[in-house]
């Protein structure tokens, strides 16, 4: 009896992904631990490896497929002296059947026919589904295309590159009225009351689509700002004791790091978390919970929006150690290839804009954490040190709580406690 392959619940949270593409054929034989396709989710793009050994019988859904729901059959496996009859007349258990429409699609990393079709399919009706690669989708999202309005030469007319790379922004950047709010559509109306012969409507605003990982984060932080209720608490500290520091320490012989200020920013931070535990919590409708340990995200900006790879034990770990870790998350995220676990959970999150000249911001508190810490830029600035003037070396770091499970006077003790070892690091080597 045929082996079913389910699509796998990459996150607890998962109840969906793309089926981006599949790195096997039918007729191949794979062994446990081969990656045998890859699956998109909001947050990145990862490898599936095999469980089982075997012969890949039937790709039931194709690559490139969108909203596969997890525990649907993407694939049968035949097991060791089984041939293609077995699968004759089988029907895949229930629950995971594939959706009709994709069920008997052919695999999508199959060369499709260079000649052009007699007649091209008609571009996808407002609100139907839209299909279409991952690369294609990519590409539309950088030139601001609407994929709805493009027909596709791909398997069942599902959108390829080919299909997006030679239209312009301007041909086709059109937005469904049902889509806009009434100002939206006033602001459109009188922008296309401007057009001229030298300037058509389209030419006066582009379009981009969302991405899931788009509404994800619009949802969580609208959610976030609406219900929990935030207050800033800032400060500004002195870091020319911390900078020194980091030149004495990357400018030691045989030194194979070099660590950043944020380095500095996240170890301090974790450290004031473990001096004020009462800070390294969440809230829940039956109880606060703190957490014994500081699992430290790290905002990083990636294309279409940005992710919060986590930092396990920070407190706990050297600066060495934490740089090196922080670069590799960080890197990972930008190619699309953390694992779940390197980005769900976390305890504390640090936003860092200063590498923008940002002097300081309010950050909105990441769910279900406490709190989160932003930090500006380092700039010289004057000071007054024992009644005279000077210059010194200061960043803005201003906290971000949820006053339901952090008060005020908590929230100060931590700020107070990040702002001393901050300004002398040296209790950071202890």
């Amino acid at each position: 009896m045929p082996i079913e392959i389910l699509m796998p619940a990459l996150s607890p949270t998962m109840t969906e992904g793309n089926l981006a593409s599949w790195n096997v054929a039918e007729g191949d034989s794979i062994a446990a631990g081969d990656v045998i396709c890859e699956i998109e989710t909001d947050k990145a793009t990862m490898e599936v490896e095999a469980v089982d050994e075997g012969v890949i019988g039937k790709i039931v859904i194709s690559g490139g497929t969108e909203a596969v729901a997890v525990n649907s059959v993407i694939a049968l496996l035949l097991e060791e002296g089984e041939d293609a009859s077995a699968l004759d007349g089988y029907t895949p258990s229930a629950g995971g059947a594939a959706p009709a429409a994709v069920a008997d699609a052919p695999v999508a990393d199959a060369p499709a026919p260079t000649a052009a079709p007699t007649s091209a399919p008609a571009p996808v009706a407002s609100g139907a589904r839209v299909f279409a690669s991952p690369l294609a989708r990519r590409i539309a999202a950088d030139k601001g295309l609407d994929l709805s309005t493009i027909s596709g030469s791909g398997p069942r007319g599902r959108i390829v590159k080919r299909d997006v790379e030679n239209v312009k922004p301007g041909a086709q950047s059109k937005i469904a009225q049902s889509d806009v709010p009434n100002n939206m559509l006033s602001l459109l109306t009188a922008l296309k009351a401007t057009a001229s012969d030298e300037v058509s409507p389209e030419d006066l605003y582009t379009v981009i689509p969302h991405t899931n990982m788009r509404k994800i984060i619009a949802k969580r932080l609208t959610d976030s700002a609406r219900d929990v209720p935030h207050f800033n608490l800032t400060v500004d500290a002195e870091i020319d004791k911390l900078l020194q520091m980091r030149k004495d320490l990357n400018e030691r012989e045989n030194a194979d790091y070099k660590i950043s200020v944020n380095d500095f920013i996240v170890k301090a931070t974790a450290y004031a978390l473990t001096q004020v535990p009462a800070c390294n919590v969440s809230y829940t409708d039956e109880a606060i919970v703190q957490f014994n340990r500081v699992d430290m995200a790290i905002a990083v900006a990636i294309e279409g929006g940005l992710i919060t790879p986590i930092v396990k034990d920070a407190a706990n770990k050297g600066l060495a150690t934490l740089s090196k870790e922080i670069k590799e998350l960080a890197g990972k995220a930008r190619d699309g290839k953390l694992m779940p676990e390197e980005f769900q959970g976390g305890t504390f999150t640090i936003s860092n804009l200063g590498m923008f000249g940002v002097k300081g911001f309010n950050s909105i508190i990441n769910p279900p954490q406490g709190g989160i810490l932003s930090v500006g830029a380092g700039e010289q600035r004057p000071v007054v040190k024992d009644g005279a003037l000077a210059i010194a070396t200061v960043v803005t770091l201003t906290l971000a709580v949820d006053h339901r499970c952090i008060d005020g006077a908590t929230g100060a003790a931590f700020i107070k406690e990040l702002k001393a070892v901050v300004e002398n690091p040296v209790a950071l080597m202890l």
